[in-house]
């Protein structure tokens, strides 16, 4: 097996007394993980800080035999991670990716949105202008992996559009007419979801809320503990920011 791909560092663990084993997203192959000797040291330890981007290659000789990786730094994010609320960002985009996805499958869409939001967090450390795209990207991962909401048109009236609601159980959307005697049973559905435009903060935090909810449910049912605790850092820092 041999790979080599642009890559983005979703996490590393130590093996051995001075490597690492890294997990990376690329385009075509997917998740890989991959050995780094000397992963480590003081001249790699920085180029495999999660969110970085890198030039992978990995080699085994089979596909079942963890691979060996080297790395070659393309775009750093280091500096980020000395700035809390990017920090906690960053941290939560890629655990959600290593967390969610199956290794060696490729997932285009979700490499993609993530890429976007690591781009965005970048441009605008403040979350005004990646707070969507992070909700955005965690619906992205939900569709993908064949959890999307149904947003085509309204599951009790039939109408298609204007959509105000989504069924915390079936993930379909209801409009204000069909959810009538029932809103407080069901998820607000913030308008920029579907009709796209600039989010203000009590739209993001919905939007967050009706993510969190199928995430918890449908993707990370056996990772909620330490998975989500990284979630629930980032709220927390934006809360306060915006308090």
């Amino acid at each position: 097996m041999h790979i080599r791909a642009d890559a983005i560092i979703l996490s590393t663990r130590n093996h051995g007394e001075h490597g690492v084993v890294a997990r990376a997203l690329t385009r075509e192959h997917g998740v890989q993980p991959g050995y780094v000797r000397g992963g480590r040291s003081r001249r790699l330890r920085p180029v495999l800080q999660p969110a970085n981007l890198v030039l992978g290659e990995w080699r085994a000789r089979t596909g079942e035999q963890l691979a060996g990786l080297t790395v070659e730094l393309i775009a750093s994010r280091a500096a980020l991670h000395d700035q809390p609320l990017a920090a906690a960002a960053l941290q939560w985009a890629t655990t959600l990716a290593a967390a969610a996805l199956p290794e060696a499958q490729p997932y285009p869409y979700i490499h993609d949105a993530l890429g976007g939001v690591l781009d965005a967090i970048e441009a605008a450390p403040s979350a005004r202008g990646w707070a969507a795209a992070l909700a955005r990207y965690e619906l992205v991962v939900l569709a993908e992996l064949g959890f999307g909401l149904d947003l085509e048109r309204c599951t009790v009236t039939g109408e298609e559009g204007a959509l105000a609601y989504v069924s915390p159980r079936s993930g379909a959307g209801v409009s204000r007419a069909g959810a009538v005697g029932y809103e407080s049973k069901l998820l607000p559905l913030p308008g920029f979801l579907t009709e796209g435009g600039e989010a203000d903060w009590p739209d993001i935090f919905a939007a967050l809320r009706l993510s969190e909810h199928f995430l918890s449910r449908d993707i990370l049912v056996d990772r909620i503990a330490d998975t989500l605790a990284a979630r629930a850092r980032l709220i927390d820092r934006l809360g306060r920011t915006m308090a």
